[in-house]
This record gives structure tokens, sequence and C-alpha cells, in this order.
């Protein structure tokens, strides 16, 4: 069945890999990002790859308007809207007795305020359609487990915030016929691992956490993102109409593994 996606995010990463992996089915894709540019570029990938329609439309997730005025696009010159991919996020770690306050709360302001304002705006635009739909978070390993690196409060509690969100969500949400679920991606080689860095250092830290993840995580290596794409998709198809207020764990088997070697 054809469908009508919006995806934040949508220029990178996870977000660009689920434009992709929509394109891929047919469906018609609306990418979302701050950096429109870019997200021209991924909407021009989508269309290449066989999306009915593309839109490709600059927006912030932290910015109600910016959001209202996307899905409004979208649900009125696309179709009607049937999914929804959340995506937008940011990663700034630092120990937490260096936490800036304004560290925390950029945050948690772009990962679950953007995420709330983003599904929020997304259950309105289904309900005034009268459309059925799917909404799909992302989470993170650190929402349930602390990293043993350290440095990650910030990004933990957001992401903590957003599984959570995600269950109260779907509750409110079904009866208007409208699930919420989370995917839950390990260590995923994206731009936003290597945040702030360029040239050799980006290399050099990359073979770092190549090797790291060949020895820490049980399948042996990090995730393309388009491994989590598919999961993302699913979530959004009619083969998941029965799931909601779920978590889809897609980390290699990182947090079924007890840190105890003996």
């Amino acid at each position: 069945m054809t469908k009508t996606v919006l995806i934040t995010g949508g220029a990178n990463g996870i977000g660009r890999a689920a434009a992709l992996e929509a394109a891929r089915r047919g469906w018609s894709v609306g990418v979302v990002d701050k950096d429109a540019a870019r997200a021209h570029e991924v909407a021009a990938e989508a269309r290449r790859d066989g999306a009915r329609r593309v839109r490709a439309i600059g927006a912030d997730v932290t910015d109600e308007q910016d959001l209202l005025n996307a899905f409004e696009v979208v649900a009125t010159t696309m179709g009607g809207l049937d999914g929804v991919v959340a995506s937008a996020g940011i990663e700034i770690n630092a120990p937490l007795l260096n936490m800036p306050l304004e560290t925390w709360q950029r945050v948690l302001e772009v990962n679950l305020t953007g995420t709330f304002l983003t599904v929020r705006a997304a259950a309105h635009a289904m309900v005034n359609i009268k459309a059925t739909g799917s909404i799909v978070c992302v989470s993170s390993p650190s929402a349930f487990v602390g990293f043993a690196g350290g440095s990650n409060s910030a990004y933990g509690a957001s992401k903590g915030g957003i599984s959570a969100f995600v269950r109260a969500a779907a509750i409110d949400l079904a009866r208007h016929k409208i699930r919420v679920n989370a995917v839950v991606p390990g260590a995923t080689d994206t731009s936003m691992l290597y945040f702030g860095l360029s040239g050799v250092a980006r290399d050099a830290e990359r073979e770092r956490l190549r090797a790291a993840s060949a020895r820490q995580i049980p399948l042996g290596r990090m995730a393309e993102p388009s491994e989590i794409a598919c999961a993302a998709v699913w979530l959004l198809s009619d083969d998941a109409s029965y799931v909601t207020g779920s978590h889809l764990v897609c980390d290699g088997g990182l947090t079924a593994k007890s840190a105890n070697d003996f």
C-alpha cells in the first residue's frame, strides 16, 4: 500500500536512510530538516530511488510553528499523512560535574521537546484528516542502561524521556487509531558519532569505534543507517498494524550482553 510519510532529521544519518527506504517502497516522502539545502539533496535522492512524491522542507524541530507548517504542507499537498519518523536529534557529551546548564537544556530541547512537538503536530495532522497512522520515535540504549564510558547524562536523560513518552503517547493516541513506537539503535555509523571532527581526526575516530564495536558488540560491528531505517519503516508499515507502545531494539545484541566476562 502506498503511504505518505514525513521524516524529521531527514537530511542525514538514520533520517536520510529512512527517507530512502520509504522511497524504495514507492511511498511519498516529506524530508524535513533544519538544513534545508541538504534536505533538498536527500529529496532528490528519494525521487531517484522511486518515491511517488517528494517534498523538502526546512524546519527546526524546536520551533512549534515550523513543524506545524511542515505538517500542513505534507498533509495538504502530498495526499495526506500516514506515517512519521521523528529522527532529529543531537548528542553532546560531557562529564556530569562539568556539564554546563545550557548544554543540558539544548540536548533536552532538541531530543525530547523536539520529539514531543513532532509527535503532537503529527497527531493533530492525522486526526484533522481522519487518518489512521504510525509514528516512530528514535530512542537509544542509553534510555535503559548507563554507558560505561560515562559523560552521557544529558543524552541518556533525553532518550529515557523519549521512551517514557512513547508509551504514554501510544495510550493517548490509540483511540484515534494512531500507533506510536520507538526504534532503539545501538552504535550506528552516522555523522552524529563524529560530531565536531573532520579529516584525519574523524577517520581515526571511525576506526577506533569500529575496533571497539568488534570487541564489544555481539554481532561484531556497528550498524549501517539503512539497517535502522528498515526497522523504522517496518513499524510504519501495515505489517506492524498491532504494534504500539513498543521498542524495537536494533543494537547488535549490545544491551543483551552482560559486562561481566567470567
